[in-house]
């Protein structure tokens, strides 16, 4: 058992001072102990120690601010005992009111000497470690910690070994004599006990915490001598390289390094002032964003994190921007902020028909959608498609339906994107490294749920740098975009309550996995009456606008507004009848510049005035009458166009020529279509004789515009029997219809479009397949009544409707197509003519 110093000697000689008292209490420990105390009580007061660790037979002065710390040393000073307390070590120096837990369980027991109160309301004592003890169990916490106690035995073994160990430590303790009090030197040569030496140089040295701890608990004196050997030589160690390294820079000092000592001791200068620094003032500011973005757990424990590090470097580390850009990132970026929708249907609907006329279906979906979300408020945004020609109002129409909900709009163009890097973003590592562009547009909107425009989809491109339409596959997936992550963040972001709506002019180079995320809604272009009222109700105010006209000034008739769709632009779209109006609208307004103070009704004849002579003009009349040609129906990314195939005979010995730049599956059809007219000559009226001595050659005009797409088969069987029967085809005749060699015709894709560019090119009479049909039902009124649509299933329907005359029926036996039903394709899946105009 530890000793114990007796009471008379600590009240011998009254002390003046705290200093004084520390000092009278070292020599006591120097002296021998006269006399065996009473044992140490099983329950005592604790005094928690928030950094110091007392070892027995040594006097240290402590501080006591806390009101608990305060109370006890007031109850055991005043009382008339052994004045014994409990003094443990917390594991925490931050915990304010620690219980078991937070105390180790080996404690000194302690004797308080003396007790000193200070004007600033804390007390000091002077007090003497009597023995080890161990914590075992707390019985009270008001008004103070009351424990149970064990005391701990120590275990000698002398020997030689206990011998050397001490002469090793007293031999590393005076390598350290140049750096030691003189006191401390005297006190440990006047120290024989190991026991009580091994205790007064872990008490008195630099040691850390936790090492004190471990040779507090440590009750074998040899090991505890061991303990403390190894720490001296560890200390010695750091001191000799300290030095070491001291010696070789010390007369190399650089003048950064200079700075750097001068910027530190500013440092310690503010500090005692109460002044920040710029770099701590922005580590500060960088947690107020961070506390106000409410990022989710994982997010706010790596911006701590990074926040930890950033206060750890120096604004010239070239980390040190990295880090701070990254934590600016994660603070900026919306978490939990979210624009509140507008539910109100009425009010989108009138919003959409302000901004767009027609588009029925887009709108009902648009409609639905918000219906919906008024009644599950935590349902998850839709993934929507627009395809359709250019200038149909694709884009314009996204900034609607953002409007319409009362939510932020982002659009970003991914047309050219062959970086993978734009959309998932680059990793910290690089130079320059950013997030993809999902990320910066929600940054750039404010909340977590706008509106998001993925402009021109199916443009996207593939490289060595990776494919971004495989990056998309996780953005537009919703069972997978609520943990979306991002190279850059490296933290996963929730993006199911963005409404993303992608556009395209075609689905056939969008990949197939990107395009069964999507939900496809067409936009097949307008019709001359759309035009006309989206021209006067939207283009022209606007145009009037931009070149500062009033609508007194300039007024544009609807006739005016035909001719220029009929003669200047042939398209599905908008954008060029835009162009025409505003060059309209530059002549007067120069005119006006120049001081004519001119009002202009521009009318169908004044159109050429303006704009110059016409650029297009209708060639069907010019180009069909004569025997084998036919106006087929092509569909292209602009929209729907005419296609005249020429077929030419000539002296020969039954060759087959096909020019015009066409595609495999165009020239199938052509092959198709002949050997259906050889195998039915009789049904035909066609002399099979002609076959074998007449060359024929199949040209497809614009022979620098690539041609492909088996909807071209009717149009090309229909030019073949003109040729062979020697009958031009009706003027007013187009058709479209993939040929079978049965003589069957299938349905194709884009009707929709090949009808209004037959009608834009003055056709009246369409053929289609009896299967399309139902791809009537979304053309207006207007163009129904404009249009004569004939529905065919067999190339014998075909044929009776080519010429002005029907085709006399052949008494054989006729083969080739039966009336029996055929599946229909659509123009996402069906196959269908491509051209670029």
């Amino acid at each position: 058992m530890s000793k114990r110093k007796s009471k008379s000697t600590a009240k011998a000689e009254p002390t003046p001072s705290l200093e004084e008292s520390s000092s009278q209490g070292r020599d006591l420990v120097l002296s021998e102990l006269e006399e065996q105390g009473p044992p140490l009580p099983n329950r005592l007061p604790i005094l928690p120690l928030r950094a110091d660790v007392v070892f027995p037979q040594t006097v240290v002065p402590l501080v006591v601010n806390r009101p608990a710390g305060m109370k006890l040393i007031d109850d055991v000073h005043g009382s008339t005992g052994d004045r014994l307390i409990g003094l443990a070590t917390q594991r925490s120096p931050d915990v304010e009111e620690p219980t078991l837990d937070d105390l180790y369980d080996t404690i000194c027991v302690g004797s308080i000497l003396k007790m000193l109160k200070f004007p600033d309301g804390s007390t000091r004592i002077v007090c003497q470690g009597l023995g080890r003890a161990r914590l075992s169990e707390i019985d009270r916490t008001e008004p103070y910690l009351v424990g149970q106690v064990e005391p701990l035995e120590e275990a000698v073994e002398e020997g030689e070994e206990l011998d050397a160990l001490v002469h090793l430590v007293n031999g590393l303790f005076n390598r350290l004599s140049d750096n030691i009090p003189e006191e401390l030197q005297v006190a440990a040569m006047n120290t024989r006990d190991p026991a009580r030496l091994a205790d007064l140089l872990g008490s008195s040295l630099p040691f850390s915490v936790e090492e004190k701890l471990e040779m507090l608990s440590e009750l074998d004196v040899k090991s505890r001598l061991m303990l403390l050997g190894q720490y001296l030589t560890r200390h010695l160690n750091v001191m000799e390289l300290s030095t070491k390294i001291q010696a070789q820079v010390g007369s190399e000092i650089t003048r950064a390094q200079r700075e750097h000592f001068l910027r530190q001791q500013l440092k310690a200068i503010q500090e005692e002032l109460g002044e920040m620094e710029p770099e701590a003032a922005e580590a500060r500011e960088l947690e107020r964003k961070i506390r106000r973005a409410k990022l989710p757990p994982e997010a706010r424990a790596e911006a701590r994190r990074e926040i930890d590090r950033l206060a750890g470097m120096h604004p010239s580390s070239a980390e040190y921007s990295i880090v701070r850009t990254y934590v600016d990132w994660l603070a900026s970026l919306p978490w939990a902020k979210a624009s509140k929708d507008h539910l109100d249907l009425k009010h989108a609907r009138t919003v959409l028909d302000e901004d767009h006329f027609d588009l029925e279906k887009i709108k009902e979906r648009i409609l639905e959608y918000l219906a919906v979300r008024k009644l599950k408020k935590d349902m998850k945004g839709p993934i929507l498609c627009f395809v359709g020609p250019p200038g149909t109002g694709k884009t314009s129409l996204g900034r609607s339906i953002a409007r319409a909900m009362g939510r932020e709009f982002v659009r970003i163009s991914l047309g050219g994107v062959h970086d993978e890097a734009e959309i998932r973003g680059h990793r910290r590592t690089y130079v320059a490294a950013m997030p993809g562009r999902i990320i910066q547009g929600l940054r750039k909107a404010g909340t977590n749920n706008p509106v998001f425009m993925l402009d021109e989809v199916d443009k996207l491109g593939a490289d060595f740098r990776g494919d971004p339409s495989a990056a998309l596959l996780e953005v537009l997936d919703p069972e997978q975009n609520s943990t979306f992550r991002d190279n850059y963040l490296d933290i996963d972001f929730d993006l199911s309550r963005i409404m993303f709506i992608a556009t395209a002019n075609m689905l056939e180079t969008i990949p197939g996995p990107l395009l069964d995320r999507m939900e496809v809604l067409e936009l097949p272009g307008y019709a001359e009456e759309e035009k006309i009222l989206i021209a006067q109700r939207f283009l022209i105010p606007k145009q009037l606008e931009n070149h500062g006209l009033t609508s007194k000034q300039l007024a544009i008739g609807d006739d005016a507004i035909r001719r220029v769709i009929a003669d200047y632009t042939r398209e599905a779209g908008l954008r060029n009848l835009e162009r025409e109006v505003a060059a309209i609208c530059r002549k007067v307004a120069r005119k006006r510049a120049e001081g004519l103070k001119v009002s202009a009704n521009v009318g169908a004849d004044d159109v050429p005035t303006y704009l110059g002579p016409p650029k297009h003009f209708r060639e069907v009349a010019a180009r069909t009458g004569v025997p084998g040609v036919a106006t087929g129906l092509a569909w292209t990314p602009t929209g729907g166009e005419i296609l005249f195939i020429e077929a030419s005979g000539m002296p020969g010995k039954g060759s087959f020529t096909l020019t015009g730049l066409l595609g495999e599956s165009m020239k199938e059809s052509a092959h198709a279509a002949m050997s259906y007219l050889k195998s039915h000559t009789t049904s035909l009226g066609i002399d099979p004789a002609r076959f074998a001595k007449t060359d024929v050659h199949i040209h497809v005009p614009a022979g620098a515009v690539p041609k492909d797409g088996p909807s071209a088969g009717v149009a090309i069987a229909a030019a073949l029997i003109s040729l062979f029967r020697d009958e031009p085809i009706r003027r007013d005749l187009a058709m479209t219809g993939e040929l079978t060699l049965t003589g069957r015709v299938l349905p194709v894709g884009g009707v929709k479009e090949k009808v209004l560019g037959a009608r834009r090119a003055g056709i009246k009479t369409v053929l289609i397949p009896r299967y399309n049909e139902k791809d009537l039902v979304d053309l207006s009124e207007e163009v129904r009544s404009d249009l004569t649509f004939q529905s065919v299933e067999s190339l014998d329907d075909v044929v009776n409707a080519l010429f002005a005359e029907p085709v006399p029926k052949s008494t054989g036996k006729k083969s080739g197509a039966s009336k029996s039903s055929v599946s229909s394709r659509s123009k996402g899946t069906g196959p269908s003519r491509r051209a670029a105009r």
